[in-house]
C-alpha cells in the first residue's frame, strides 16, 4: 500500500474514533473509592469505554451538583448486609428523593452473594433504580437473570435484572465477561 495512501486511512481512523469519543457525552461514575471489589468493577468499565469519557467521582463524597453534571451516570450500588443500601448512598436518598431527574439516564451495578443471601440477592439495585424512577431517570443496563440462583431480589423485573448484577463470592469468573457485555450495552444506551 502506498504510503500516502495508508497515512489517508490511519487519519480517517483516528478522525471516525475521535468524532466517535466525542458524540458520546461524559459519563459519570459514581462508585466508592475505598469499597475495593466495586472500585475493581468501576475500573474495568472506565477501560472498556476507552479514556476520556468516563469521570470517576467518590460515591462517599457525592453532592447534588456532581449528579446535575451529567446526563449519563453510573452508579455502583453493592448490597450491604440483609438488602440494604450502603451508608454513603443511604445518607444521600433524602437529597435523591427532592432532585428532577428527568432527561438523566442512569445505569446501575451492583455486588450481592446469590447463595449466602439468596432472599434478597442485590436488592440495593432495585431500592436506587425504583428511587431514580420516582424522580424521573430513566434505567438503563437492564440485564438477564438467567445464569443466576436466587430466591428473591428487589432488583428483578421479569427475567431481567435493572442492572449489573454481580457476585464476587460465587461466579467471580463471570465478573469479566458480564462487564465487558453490559459497557457494549451501555455505549448504545446511552447514545
Amino acid at each position: 500500500m502506498p504510503k500516502k495512501l495508508k497515512k489517508q486511512l490511519l487519519n480517517c481512523s483516528n478522525t471516525n474514533a475521535l468524532i466517535k469519543e466525542q458524540l458520546m457525552k461524559k459519563i459519570g461514575l459514581f462508585y466508592s473509592f475505598n469499597a475495593h471489589k466495586t472500585a475493581q468493577i468501576a475500573k474495568k468499565i472506565i477501560d472498556n469505554f476507552g479514556t476520556g469519557v468516563i469521570d470517576e467521582i467518590n460515591a462517599i463524597e457525592i453532592d447534588e451538583d456532581k449528579i446535575k453534571a451529567y446526563d449519563n451516570l453510573i452508579f455502583s450500588v453493592p448490597t450491604w448486609f440483609d438488602g440494604e443500601l450502603p451508608n454513603y448512598w443511604d445518607e444521600f436518598v433524602p437529597a435523591l428523593e427532592d432532585m428532577d431527574l428527568k432527561g438523566k439516564k442512569i445505569a446501575i451495578y451492583g455486588a450481592g452473594d446469590q447463595i449466602g443471601y439468596p432472599e434478597n440477592f442485590i436488592d440495593a439495585v432495585g431500592i436506587m433504580a425504583e428511587i431514580l424512577e420516582k424522580q424521573g431517570a430513566t434505567i438503563v443496563g437492564f440485564t438477564p437473570t438467567k445464569g443466576y440462583s436466587f430466591e428473591n431480589s428487589k432488583a428483578q423485573r421479569g427475567k431481567q435484572f435493572c442492572g449489573l448484577a454481580l457476585d464476587f463470592e460465587n461466579q467471580a469468573k463471570m465478573n469479566k465477561e458480564r462487564v465487558e457485555i453490559w459497557c457494549e450495552q451501555l455505549k448504545k444506551e446511552f447514545s
